[in-house]
Formats: C-alpha cells, structure tokens, sequence
C-alpha cells in the first residue's frame, strides 16, 4: 500500500499556529509548525519532516494581551527571527507541494487539534501573502474527534498521556511542540487501526 492509497489520496500535514487571538481576520499569526507525515515500508505513519517559523505580526494585526500571555510569545525579542507569513508559507507550501508529487497525491489535508482554527489562520494568511495553498479548503483531520473516540479525551495533554505518549507541561502551547505531538497522537492512533 502507498500513501496515497491510505487517505484517499490526500497526504497528510500535521499543523499548529500560535496566535495574537481567536480572529483569524485581524488577530496575528505569530508561529506555526507544520510536520509532513510519512508512510513506511509496514504502512505505517510516522514524523518525517518538521518546518518551524516564527512569524511576523502582519501590518494593522491586532495582539490581544490574554493571547500572549497565555503562549507566553514576546513579540518584539529580536531573538524570535521572526520572518513574514509569505517567507514561512511559501517555504511550507513548496516542501508539501514537492511530497504531494513524490507520494502521487491529489493534494495535502490538514491534521490539528482544532483543525478548523488552524485552518481559517492558515487560509486568512494565505490570502494575505497571495498564495496557492496545497491544503484541501474545507477538509481536515481533527485530532480533537480522534482522541474522543480511542481515549475518551479532547485535551491534547490528557490524550497524549493515555496513549502513553511522553509530555511534558513545560514545553506545551509553543508550535513547534504542539504539532510534534499532535503528529505522534495522529500516527499512534492510525496505525493502531485496520484498514482494507
């Protein structure tokens, strides 16, 4: 079996933003990781590529105080090297749109915990910086549903742990950890199924 065989043609990218609030039209796209999923020699998934940008807020992108209190982002640290959200996309989009070709998908399908917020971030960003996204425009995997199903959880920690994935609270809410683990939690659970 091929990848592309496995999710009805779709390949599978694993993405977590972290934002300047909840409004995908006005609030800043601060981070984002996105973890190209694999397909092995058995037919099982697995992390094969990780891409991490921090992210410069956009002109007139509105920070709200509880956001970043809350993800614990300081906008101005120079230490960030932030880019734009065209220098991230693009680099995430080429990179997604080259494993679309190598595994003979039709296009990606976006995988998160909340999948439709990262999606609507993804999406008000992409038409910001003019870009053609790879992604499916409505469809996703949403991590949420699958840990309500197999551990009856929809908290990324507590879903993690009853997979017996490794967590740890201090690395939590930051993009690059997030997708990581959403990654192993979408890997773990679909690998555990039979399938055909």
């Amino acid at each position: 079996m091929n990848l592309r065989d496995r999710i009805r043609g779709y390949l599978p990218v694993v993405i977590d933003v972290e934002t300047g609030g909840f409004d995908q039209r006005c609030d800043a796209l601060l981070e984002i990781c996105a973890v190209i999923i694999g397909f092995d020699g058995s037919a099982k998934f697995f992390n094969k590529k990780v891409m991490h940008f921090h992210i410069e807020p956009f002109p007139g992108a509105n920070l709200e105080k509880s956001a970043l209190e809350f993800n614990g982002i300081d906008v101005d640290n120079p230490f960030r090297l932030a880019v734009s959200e065209q220098e991230a996309l693009s680099e995430i989009f080429e990179s997604v749109n080259n494993e679309i070709k190598s595994e003979n998908c039709s296009r990606a399908i976006l995988v998160g915990h909340n999948a439709f917020f990262d999606l609507g971030f993804i999406k008000s960003a992409t038409e910001r910086a003019k870009l053609k996204s790879p992604f499916h425009k409505f469809s996703t995997i949403d991590t949420v549903s699958l840990s309500a199903l197999c551990y009856g959880e929809t908290v990324l920690a507590k879903a993690a742990i009853k997979a017996k994935i490794d967590w740890d609270d201090s690395e939590a809410h930051s993009a690059l950890y997030d997708t990581q683990k959403t990654a192993e939690l979408f890997c773990h659970i679909f690998n555990q199924q039979k399938f055909g």
